[in-house]
């Protein structure tokens, strides 16, 4: 048997039942069934065949012969046991094209929005009220967008109805490269400064234009998950550095000089840290920077977080500790501002720019290919970076996020079985459940039992590039009350839940 020949033999059955690998996944769910999306890409794409429960499973729900789909002598019996297969389907296929997803998006994830969160979704359809922590949107949650900003907005909008240039407008350029100096980023201009629709946006434009096939990129474990999908993408391989829950989830020094190959270009860094809450200290980056002049890596960035540092912290940009390597930053005005609709975010490019030229006219070409970013949400960065900054009323004592953090953590640590990290920064937190305790192998299958029985969408471990099936994340971004309610179903769930 070929793993080739049973890969086309799934696909087509999966065609002709019209059921998707998310379908599967989700069956397979609620039979209590072990199938996780990136054993299902694997199936599909070729590169391994399923053990025999699995086999079982799926010719069950695609209503196929297990034989069939499993090929070897029971090949030969195909066109008996699959006559509708073979002369109707096939016929079919002489004369209907199909269209399949690109084969590059195979590995990629992004369960932040993924099955669980399907599930949810379906769940909104029936008429059942969710109750989400899943996602790090402010509006829905209360948080309003400054008065002067909308009024700004308003006053320059028609002011914006062509293009502006590919980088960015002056004044947002010129705001955001003021922001730098403050921040002391080295050897920053104007045209080493470039807007986005959002930070998302700006990953994925800097992982196309660095990375050829097979390319290596160091990106934290657990990680904001865009990292790793756009790397893949890309044609590149995300090679995952851990960071130690034991040291405040601070990245661990010796795994990522071990994880270091020939092919390694870049790494990663995400300063406040998405999902964990961590705020990296001084030493801890001076070591990241240590490493990368060693190696001569690209150090990239993702700062959008930086302006929600609680406990009389401060946010140091690990540019600022290196001018003599190549440098590109992240930031935004969606978490600090509070408008993750507008989608306007940045990337500041510093340091030693003459060891890649090369590279930034690949990124200025990406940039000029989708002709500007949203103008509307750039003519408000200049009154959002200089104006009145409603942010340091959450952050600190009394302040939304400050209390909500406060609450959060000592309630979800209350649990038994539920360990946690007290975040520094930005609004998530990312408890460890004793796997022991509860019996858990699967955390996709937790969280989507949790989501059945208590309505509570939040998102596994897993879906950040976390390995171990011990982690979800929570969003504290509601407010004390809805927490509450929250924290005291998840602490019943618990209770008794034993997988």
């Amino acid at each position: 048997m070929s793993k080739e020949s049973f890969a086309q033999r799934l696909k087509t059955a999966m065609d002709k039942e019209g059921k998707k690998q998310v379908d599967l996944i989700n069956a397979a769910a609620l039979q209590g069934v072990k199938l996780g999306k990136s054993h299902m890409s694997q199936y599909v794409s070729g590169k391994t065949v399923p053990r025999s429960d699995i086999l079982r499973f799926l010719a069950g729900e695609l209503k196929v012969d297990e034989g069939w789909l499993k090929g070897s002598e029971a090949e030969i019996q195909q066109r008996e046991i699959e006559p509708e297969l073979n002369k109707t389907e096939l016929s079919e296929a002489n004369t209907m094209r199909t269209f399949k997803k690109s084969s590059k998006l195979d590995n990629v994830l992004y369960d932040v929005r993924g099955p669980v969160v399907d599930e949810a979704a379906r769940m909104e359809e029936a008429g059942t009220r969710i109750l989400k922590l899943n996602i790090g949107n402010p509006a829905p949650f209360g948080f309003h967008t400054p008065d002067e900003v909308i009024y700004d907005m308003r006053r320059q909008l028609p002011e914006c109805e062509g293009y502006s240039p590919a980088q960015g407008l002056f004044s947002a350029r010129k705001a955001i490269m003021q922001y730098a100096q403050i921040k002391k980023l080295p050897n920053v201009s104007m045209e080493d400064i470039y807007t986005g629709n959002g930070v998302s946006e700006l990953i994925n434009l800097s992982m196309s234009a660095l990375l050829d096939d097979g390319d290596e990129i160091l990106i934290p474990s657990p990680d904001y998950p865009l990292w790793t999908a756009c790397a893949t993408l890309a044609g590149g391989k995300a090679v995952h550095y851990i960071c130690d829950e034991q040291s405040d989830w601070y990245p661990d020094m010796d795994d990522i000089r071990k994880k270091i190959t020939s092919r390694t270009k870049a790494i990663v860094i995400i300063n406040p840290n998405n999902p964990t809450g961590a705020l990296y200290p001084r030493e801890v980056l001076q070591q990241i920077a240590d490493i990368a002049r060693e190696h001569q890596l690209i150090i990239f960035s993702d700062e959008i977080y930086d302006r929600l540092v609680m406990d009389g912290e401060k946010h140091i940009s690990i540019a600022s500790l290196a001018p003599d390597l190549f440098c590109v930053t992240y930031s935004g005005l969606s978490k600090s501002h509070m408008i993750a609709g507008f989608r306007i975010g940045w990337m500041i490019l510093s340091g030693n720019k003459n060891i890649a030229r090369d590279y930034i006219e690949g990124l200025r070409m990406l940039s000029n290919m989708r002709l500007c970013s949203n103008v509307p949400a750039q003519s408000i960065v200049q009154t959002a970076l200089w104006g009145y900054q409603s942010v340091e009323n959450y952050i600190l004592p009394g302040g939304r996020v400050y209390e909500q953090r406060e609450f959060i953590y000592k309630a979800l640590t209350d649990i038994p079985g539920i360990t946690a990290v007290k975040p520094k920064a930005a609004f998530y937190i990312f408890p460890k459940i004793d796997v022991k305790k509860f019996n858990i192998t699967d955390d996709e299958k937790f969280a989507l039992d949790l989501l059945r029985d208590k309505k509570i969408l939040l998102i596994h471990g897993g879906g950040f590039n976390w390995q171990q099936p011990d982690h979800f994340r929570v969003v504290y971004l509601p407010r004390i009350e809805v927490l509450k309610e929250s924290v005291e179903k998840i602490a019943d769930f618990f209770s008794y839940y034993h997988q």
